[in-house]
Protein backbone atom coordinates (compact mmCIF):
# COMPACT_ATOMS: atom_id res chain seq x y z
CA UNK A 1 0.00 0.00 0.00
CA UNK A 2 1.67 3.71 -1.08
CA UNK A 3 -0.86 5.76 0.93
CA UNK A 4 -1.26 6.31 4.98
CA UNK A 5 -4.12 7.87 7.18
CA UNK A 6 -5.41 8.70 9.72
CA UNK A 7 -9.08 7.05 10.43
CA UNK A 8 -10.59 10.43 10.25
CA UNK A 9 -8.83 13.05 8.03
CA UNK A 10 -9.49 16.44 8.46
CA UNK A 11 -7.49 18.10 5.68
CA UNK A 12 -4.94 16.66 3.13
CA UNK A 13 -2.00 16.99 5.32
CA UNK A 14 -3.41 13.80 7.17
CA UNK A 15 -2.03 11.73 4.22
CA UNK A 16 1.36 10.20 3.38
CA UNK A 17 2.47 8.66 0.40
CA UNK A 18 5.45 7.01 -1.59
CA UNK A 19 6.77 9.52 -4.04
CA UNK A 20 7.49 7.84 -7.55
CA UNK A 21 11.27 6.87 -5.85
CA UNK A 22 9.73 5.22 -3.20
CA UNK A 23 10.27 8.22 -0.37
CA UNK A 24 7.38 8.65 2.25
CA UNK A 25 6.26 11.92 2.22
CA UNK A 26 4.04 13.54 4.60
CA UNK A 27 1.62 15.89 2.58
CA UNK A 28 1.76 18.13 6.00
CA UNK A 29 4.65 19.72 4.05
CA UNK A 30 2.77 21.40 1.92
CA UNK A 31 0.98 23.09 4.23
CA UNK A 32 0.54 26.95 3.11
CA UNK A 33 0.52 26.22 -0.38
CA UNK A 34 -1.73 26.29 -2.71
CA UNK A 35 -1.74 22.78 -4.30
CA UNK A 36 -2.91 21.45 -7.76
CA UNK A 37 -3.43 17.82 -7.31
CA UNK A 38 -3.97 15.49 -10.20
CA UNK A 39 -4.20 12.13 -11.64
CA UNK A 40 -1.65 11.68 -14.40
CA UNK A 41 -1.05 9.20 -17.15
CA UNK A 42 1.84 8.83 -19.90
CA UNK A 43 -0.22 7.69 -23.08
CA UNK A 44 -3.22 9.01 -23.02
CA UNK A 45 -4.67 11.58 -25.83
CA UNK A 46 -4.41 14.68 -23.08
CA UNK A 47 -1.15 14.15 -22.08
CA UNK A 48 0.75 16.39 -24.14
CA UNK A 49 -1.26 19.66 -23.33
CA UNK A 50 -2.20 18.58 -19.91
CA UNK A 51 1.76 18.22 -19.00
CA UNK A 52 2.58 21.62 -20.92
CA UNK A 53 0.00 23.67 -19.60
CA UNK A 54 0.68 22.31 -16.19
CA UNK A 55 4.70 22.64 -16.34
CA UNK A 56 3.85 26.63 -17.70
CA UNK A 57 1.26 26.90 -14.20
CA UNK A 58 4.33 25.45 -12.06
CA UNK A 59 6.91 27.78 -14.06
CA UNK A 60 4.52 30.95 -13.12
CA UNK A 61 3.49 30.54 -9.30
CA UNK A 62 5.91 27.68 -7.45
CA UNK A 63 7.50 30.70 -6.00
CA UNK A 64 4.46 31.82 -4.90
CA UNK A 65 2.86 28.84 -3.38
CA UNK A 66 1.72 26.48 -5.79
CA UNK A 67 2.62 23.09 -5.72
CA UNK A 68 1.26 20.47 -8.25
CA UNK A 69 1.00 16.91 -7.01
CA UNK A 70 1.09 14.06 -9.89
CA UNK A 71 -0.30 11.09 -8.78
CA UNK A 72 -0.14 8.34 -11.99
CA UNK A 73 -3.17 5.97 -12.46
CA UNK A 74 -3.67 3.21 -14.83
CA UNK A 75 -7.35 2.59 -14.44
CA UNK A 76 -8.50 4.60 -17.61
CA UNK A 77 -7.61 2.55 -20.50
CA UNK A 78 -4.42 0.88 -19.30
CA UNK A 79 -2.65 4.65 -20.45
CA UNK A 80 -0.22 4.53 -17.49
CA UNK A 81 1.28 0.72 -17.98
CA UNK A 82 4.88 1.84 -16.72
CA UNK A 83 6.92 1.32 -13.77
CA UNK A 84 7.43 4.68 -11.58
CA UNK A 85 10.74 4.79 -13.08
CA UNK A 86 9.41 4.64 -16.78
CA UNK A 87 7.26 7.27 -16.04
CA UNK A 88 9.64 9.67 -14.27
CA UNK A 89 11.83 9.12 -16.87
CA UNK A 90 9.21 10.06 -19.48
CA UNK A 91 7.93 12.84 -17.09
CA UNK A 92 11.21 14.48 -16.81
CA UNK A 93 12.75 13.41 -19.74
CA UNK A 94 10.01 14.87 -22.24
CA UNK A 95 8.41 17.49 -20.61
CA UNK A 96 10.89 18.24 -18.12
CA UNK A 97 8.25 18.62 -15.38
CA UNK A 98 10.10 19.68 -12.17
CA UNK A 99 6.32 18.99 -9.72
CA UNK A 100 6.57 15.96 -7.48
CA UNK A 101 5.54 12.77 -9.13
CA UNK A 102 3.90 10.37 -6.81
CA UNK A 103 3.78 6.21 -6.69
CA UNK A 104 1.17 5.12 -9.16
CA UNK A 105 -1.99 4.44 -7.28
CA UNK A 106 -5.92 3.70 -8.45
CA UNK A 107 -8.31 6.90 -8.02
CA UNK A 108 -11.68 4.56 -8.22
CA UNK A 109 -12.46 1.59 -6.35
CA UNK A 110 -12.40 -0.65 -3.99
CA UNK A 111 -8.78 0.10 -3.74
CA UNK A 112 -8.63 3.48 -4.33
CA UNK A 113 -5.98 5.72 -2.61
CA UNK A 114 -7.02 7.43 0.83
CA UNK A 115 -6.15 10.74 -0.49
CA UNK A 116 -8.64 10.01 -3.30
CA UNK A 117 -11.41 9.50 -1.14
CA UNK A 118 -11.32 12.48 0.60
CA UNK A 119 -10.81 14.71 -2.10
CA UNK A 120 -13.86 13.04 -3.85
CA UNK A 121 -15.75 13.94 -0.56
CA UNK A 122 -16.77 17.03 -1.76
CA UNK A 123 -20.69 18.00 -3.07
CA UNK A 124 -19.67 17.82 -6.64
CA UNK A 125 -22.90 17.80 -8.50
CA UNK A 126 -22.81 15.77 -11.77
CA UNK A 127 -19.21 14.88 -11.06
CA UNK A 128 -20.85 11.98 -8.65
CA UNK A 129 -18.14 10.16 -6.80
CA UNK A 130 -15.97 8.53 -9.32
CA UNK A 131 -12.92 10.41 -11.14
CA UNK A 132 -14.23 10.19 -15.09
CA UNK A 133 -10.47 9.68 -16.68
CA UNK A 134 -6.83 10.72 -16.73
CA UNK A 135 -6.29 14.17 -15.56
CA UNK A 136 -9.05 14.87 -13.18
CA UNK A 137 -7.65 18.26 -11.03
CA UNK A 138 -8.77 19.07 -7.41
CA UNK A 139 -7.76 22.72 -5.88
CA UNK A 140 -6.96 22.23 -2.52
CA UNK A 141 -6.09 25.80 -0.57
CA UNK A 142 -3.41 26.68 1.91
CA UNK A 143 -5.56 24.93 4.90
CA UNK A 144 -5.61 21.23 2.99
CA UNK A 145 -9.35 21.98 1.70
CA UNK A 146 -10.90 21.38 -1.37
CA UNK A 147 -11.84 24.12 -3.23
CA UNK A 148 -12.74 22.93 -6.50
CA UNK A 149 -13.16 20.29 -8.89
CA UNK A 150 -12.25 20.08 -12.93
CA UNK A 151 -12.76 17.29 -15.26
CA UNK A 152 -10.19 15.57 -17.45
CA UNK A 153 -11.22 17.64 -20.18
CA UNK A 154 -10.58 21.01 -18.25
CA UNK A 155 -7.06 22.64 -19.63
CA UNK A 156 -5.11 23.74 -16.48
CA UNK A 157 -4.24 27.46 -18.22
CA UNK A 158 -8.46 27.39 -17.64
CA UNK A 159 -7.64 26.99 -13.90
CA UNK A 160 -5.27 29.73 -13.31
CA UNK A 161 -7.85 32.46 -12.24
CA UNK A 162 -8.85 30.19 -9.66
CA UNK A 163 -5.32 29.35 -8.47
CA UNK A 164 -5.08 32.99 -8.21
CA UNK A 165 -7.68 34.13 -6.12
CA UNK A 166 -6.27 30.60 -3.84
CA UNK A 167 -2.38 32.48 -4.16
CA UNK A 168 -3.85 36.09 -3.14
CA UNK A 169 -2.14 36.97 -6.60
CA UNK A 170 -3.08 38.95 -9.67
Amino acid sequence: MTTESSNDPKSIYDFTFKDAKGNYVHLHTYKGKVLLIVNVASKCGMTNSNYVELNQLYDKYKHKGLEILAFPSNQFGEEEPGTNDQILDFVCTRFKAEFPIFDKIEVNGENSAPLYKFLKLGKWGIFGDDIQWNFAKFLVDKDGQVVDRYYPTTSPLSIERDICKLLGVE
